[in-house]
Formats: structure tokens, sequence, C-alpha cells
């Protein structure tokens, strides 16, 4: 017992002294480690008679408490000492230059986002926005979608249990159309609008994913002709690739929100595995793309937005952001959009000091 007492007293005083964390993990292991002199005390309590285990035993339990809880308040003061001493050391100078190249880098969709914003708004476009969590009425009846329609079907949107207070279905929004319909109800007309925005459907391959990005324009005036969606589109088209020789085609086809509808193609050749965009498709080594939806607004829609059909008139298109990104940085699959991957990220990323700018190019890189 006076032995253990006095070991005890000794390893206090020794773990109270320890100068650094590695001196003290060495006193750790000398008496509480497996070979340590309270653990090889503990074992002795097997062999002893029981008076002799009843007055050993607590004193060895005593000891080894004392020792682990001075351990513990020693190394707290150690490791506090250690943090003072190198927050005094490690000095940051905030007059050195920032790094050349930043840490983090804009996603190719973000940086499209803002190419298209830069391009409209200098069309004298505004940038409008609406919820994510729509309800069937404004994503399909109020674009003249009936009833019977495919994309209405489970396996193509996804829908929500709850309905709303007025009993319609709630959805995510299939694509960025409702925001035509909320733009014409909160604002009236003229109305002209870009609504870019993240749009959900249940599909997903190399090509398709379950969550991706459009960017819907509309334009509600007097006297507006298809001359006008054209040119507008044209104009869009020529800024975003940055090219002069971009020849759009024009083909008939159907949607239910137009009326009439027509799909935009542009031409394009095969570069080193790339398509580039530029010339007509029908010259040779050329093929046409489609890149673009559009047409003029249905006389249904404009009346669901609470517009006279006779008095006013308009267009709209829409196209995938993530679709005019692949095409223009040269991306393949459109999955690695959305892995987080950081090699891919600082691959394909922008600066966030490459602002796109008409002047500069929307698509420059610093």
């Amino acid at each position: 017992m006076t032995d253990i007492t006095r070991e005890t007293e000794a390893a206090l005083a020794a773990i109270a002294a320890a100068p650094n964390l590695a001196a003290l993990e060495a006193l750790r292991l000398e008496t509480l480690g497996k070979k340590g002199w309270v653990s090889l005390a503990l074992k002795t309590l097997g062999t002893m008679r029981p008076e002799e285990r009843q007055q050993a035993a607590p004193a060895i339990q005593s000891a080894r408490a004392a020792i682990a809880e001075a351990i513990e308040v020693r190394k707290a003061a150690l490791e506090a000492a250690e943090l003072e001493a190198r927050l005094a050391r490690e000095t940051i100078d905030l007059t050195l230059p920032a790094p050349v190249q930043p840490r983090g880098s804009v996603h190719p969709v973000s940086q499209v986002m803002d190419e298209l914003a830069e391009i409209f708004a200098d069309l004298g476009f505004a940038v409008a926005s609406g919820p994510e969590i729509e309800d069937d009425w404004h994503n399909f009846t109020a674009l003249n979608m009936d009833e019977t329609h495919p994309a209405r079907a489970m396996h193509d949107t996804f829908y929500f249990p709850d309905r709303t207070p007025e009993g319609r279905e709630v959805l995510l929004r299939t694509h960025t159309s409702p925001v035509q319909i909320r733009a014409m109800q909160e604002h009236g007309a003229p109305l002209r609008i870009i609504a870019p925005g993240r749009v959900y459907r249940s599909d997903s391959d190399a090509t398709h994913t379950p969550m991706f990005h459009q960017i819907e324009g509309l334009v509600i005036d007097k006297d507006i002709h298809l001359g006008h969606l054209k040119w507008t589109l044209e104009t869009f088209l020529k800024a975003f690739f940055e090219r002069e020789d971009i020849v759009l085609r024009l083909r008939p086809s159907y949607f239910p929100f137009t009326e009439p509808s027509v799909e935009i193609d542009v031409g394009y050749a095969m570069e080193g595995g790339r398509r580039i965009v530029g010339g007509s498709g029908d010259e040779p080594g050329h093929a046409w793309m489609e890149v673009l939806g559009s047409g003029m607004v249905n006389r249904r829609v404009i009346a669901a937005a609470g517009l006279d059909p006779d008095e006013w008139q308009g267009f709209a298109f829409g196209t995938g952001v993530d679709r005019l990104a692949q095409l223009k940085y040269g991306m393949n699959d459109l999955r690695a959009f959305f892995d987080g991957d950081p090699r891919w990220l600082a691959h394909y990323g922008f600066s966030p000091f490459d602002q796109p700018t008409l002047s500069a190019g929307v698509g420059a890189r610093a």
C-alpha cells in the first residue's frame, strides 16, 4: 500500500511537469499501459487473499483514476498552449496579393446561365422566376395541355401526394413554361422575359438526367409575328456561339402551347470529336442539329393568363441550358454535370472573375 501511494504521488508529479504531449504519452504508457505498473498491480489482485484484496483493490483503483484524470488535465493544457504558440507563429499577411488561381470554380451551367442573361438583357429581356414545386394547372392546363397528354403520366412527371387548397395536383415542374403564365398574370402586357431554372422529369441516361436546366423566353406585344421570333433566336445564337456564320433552319412542329410551332436547327460540323456550330447543315461535311423549340403563343394560353388574344400576340421559345453548355464547351456525358467530381470541375469550370460581357465575348476566359 505504501508503494502504491508513493508511486502514485511520483507519477502525478511527473505528469504535472510533462513538457510536451510526447512526454505525457510516455508517462501514460508507463503507468496505465498494458505493461504499466498500475495495470500490473491490478493483475495481482487475483492472487491475493480476500482480506488483502479488500484493502488493495480500492487503493489501486483510486491510483488509476487519479493518474487518468491528471493525464487528461495536463493533455488539455498542453494542447491549448500548443495552439496558442501556433497562432502566434503562423500569421497571415493581408497585404499580400491574392493567389492568381482561385481554389473554387464556377460550374459550366452557372456560367452559361450568366451568358444567356447577358445576351438577352442586351435585347431588352428581364429575368423572371417561378416555383419549382408547381400545380398541374400552371404546369399543364394553362399551357393548353389536355388531360390525356402523355407528359402528365406518372412515368414522366414527379407528383406529390398532396394537393393545393383548390384541389390541384402538386408536382415538380417539368419545364419552365409555367413562368410564362405567372409572369403574364402578374405583369400583364407588353412583356419580354426569359425564365432560366431547374426542371424535373423521370428520365436518366447519358443525354438525360432527372433534374436539368432550361431557359424559357416569352415576348407578348401587339403585332408580333414569326419574323420577330426568327430574328431574336438568330441574334441570340450568334452571340452565344460567338460566330456570324450561324444558319438557322425552321421546321414545322407541334407544341400544345404554341401555334404555329417550329423546331430550330443549326448547322454544324464534326471537328476532333466535337460538334462545332456554324455554317449551313446542307454544306458538305455539315449536318443539322435541333437546339430550340419555339412558336407563336397559342391564343388559349394568352387567354388563360388573363389577356385578350385579339389584342395581344407573342412568341415563346425554350432550350436546355445543359445541352447548350455541352455543345459550346465540348462535354460529352450529361451525367457528369451532377457528379460533383472536383477533377471535372477543375477542367471545365470557370474562374469567378470570368464574368460574361458582350464587349469581351460572353465565353471569354481570363
